[in-house]
């Protein structure tokens, strides 16, 4: 199966937390974006230093899916539509992505909980 990790989902998943843990050991696809790699590389580098952060960067990047203009458009809807959730860019491109690449977006972030497709984990 393929699973959309958002930030939240890395960071768990990086530090062993068995709730996440068996979305790691079924064999699932995990995909992201660049904006995940972005926020997961700067929460290691101010939490854990550059070391710690080079090796969670070079492991995220591999999930690493492509966001074409369609995404972009439709995230933009997203946001406007869930308004009151006051949703990240990220948040709403990732999400986006995720519909799009027929994943389960796989997340510990309340604001996402009883949306469709969304594997809720806290």
């Amino acid at each position: 199966m393929v699973i959309f990790l958002d930030t939240y989902a890395i960071i768990e998943i990086a530090i062993d937390n068995p709730l996440y843990r068996k979305y790691v050991e079924q064999g699932n696809i995990g995909i992201a974006t660049i904006f995940n790699l972005v926020e997961v590389h700067f929460y290691y580098l101010k939490h854990h230093g550059q070391k710690d952060a080079d090796v969670i960067y070079n492991i995220v990047k591999d999930m690493v899916v492509r966001i074409d203009d369609s995404i972009v458009r439709e995230a933009n809807m997203f946001k406007i539509k869930h308004k009151k959730k006051r949703f990240s860019f990220a948040d709403c491109i990732g999400y986006v992505t995720a519909r799009r690449y027929n994943a389960e977006f796989l997340t510990g972030d309340y604001m996402f909980k009883g949306l469709e497709g969304v594997e809720f984990v806290k």
